[in-house]
């Protein structure tokens, strides 16, 4: 069965096309390095509009069928940033390991870490997950969760995600 992993990119300039979007793009390119199952993107490029959020994660996870949805943007303490709020409206279980460890990861490199307020949690059998916005960022970010992504989609009853084990080596209890 081949993946679908929803891309979502929350910023008011990248919707209107002041600036091309990075982001986006750098989570692409990153779980492309990772992945060595067939998957397919949906990406997405919306502003910072908490019912805007909602409605595209509500669509990628129940009618798109993702069983992954990174979002990159809105994360911060700004008072447009409302991405973790519009994760936490839509998914059934919060998952804050993930926002921990990256959070713990991210303050190896900058002090304003700890202003970083991504999450990640479960809507039905897709896991969301919230990333910063700069592109250096999404890739430490992702290099500390990923390993636990896959066994998550498993217990998700989701699409088998291999790895390129030379660029992330996923973690499954040995059966």
């Amino acid at each position: 069965m081949k993946a679908k992993i929803g891309i979502l990119t929350v910023s008011d300039r990248a919707s209107a096309g002041v600036y091309e979007d990075l982001s986006g793009k750098a989570i692409i390119a990153t779980l492309s390095e990772y992945l060595s199952s067939e998957w397919e993107s949906v990406y997405e490029v919306i502003p910072d509009e908490q019912s805007l959020i909602e409605e595209a994660l509500k669509d990628m996870a129940d009618e798109q069928g993702c069983c992954l949805i990174v979002t990159t943007g809105g994360t911060g303490p700004a008072l447009r940033d409302v991405t973790p709020e519009a994760t936490e409206a839509v998914c059934e279980k919060m998952m804050p390991g993930f926002g921990e460890l990256m959070r713990q990861v991210s303050l190896k490199y900058v002090p304003t870490a700890i202003l970083s307020r991504q999450t990640a949690g479960i809507r039905g059998r897709s896991l969301i997950i919230n990333l910063p916005g700069k592109p250096k960022s999404i890739r430490e970010c992702l290099d500390a969760v990923f390993p636990a992504v896959p066994y998550c989609i498993d217990l998700l009853e989701g699409p088998f995600l291999t790895c390129n084990e030379a660029v992330i080596k996923p973690f499954r209890p040995k059966a």
